[in-house]
């Protein structure tokens, strides 16, 4: 339960720092304070915080979050909506990165480069996790992520354990 509490406190941080950075940006580009800004300054706007960004996607998650017409027919879009805009990309980013990260960790166990890591190799990650795990919790843990009980576990295996997907 307490993990829950935490994920959940940490995505409301990041959500937190997405609407405070979109915020500034938002302001440094509606110049005359009308609360909104041009749809097409919007990939300018991206790659200013750091995003690279396609722009028949940007276009698409526009018409997406575009509720009331008005980034469509007048070419501009509010605060609300540019936030949605922005939080996609972003929250992308950090999905990209978390999950490259997992898969450098994943190499650094597969010395090998078999493709897999023991599930006695899982448990001694885990310790170095959480030293409070019992060794009845890393048993759960390793039965429910090495479904198919061949005593090792791949990288989707991993990455589903690690990120809950």
């Amino acid at each position: 339960m307490e993990e829950e509490e935490e994920e959940e406190e940490e995505e409301e941080e990041e959500e937190e720092d997405v609407i405070e950075c979109s915020g500034k940006a938002f302001s440094m580009f509606d110049e005359k304070k009308t609360g909104f800004i041009a749809t097409d300054k919007l990939l300018g706007i991206l790659g200013d915080l750091g995003q690279s960004v396609d722009p028949d996607e940007l276009r698409k998650v526009i018409k997406e979050t575009d509720v009331d017409g008005v980034a469509e027919s007048e070419g501009k879009m509010s605060f609300d909506q540019f936030v949605n805009v922005v939080s996609c990309f972003m929250q992308d980013e950090d999905e990209e990165a978390m999950a490259e990260e997992l898969r450098e960790a994943f190499r650094l166990y597969d010395k090998e480069g078999n493709g897999y890591i023991t599930t006695q190799t899982l448990k001694e990650i885990l310790k170095e996790l959480d030293n409070k795990l019992s060794e009845d919790d890393l048993d759960g843990i390793i039965e429910e992520v090495d479904e198919d009980g061949s005593g090792t576990v791949d990288f989707d295996e991993f990455m589903e354990m690690m990120t809950g997907e």
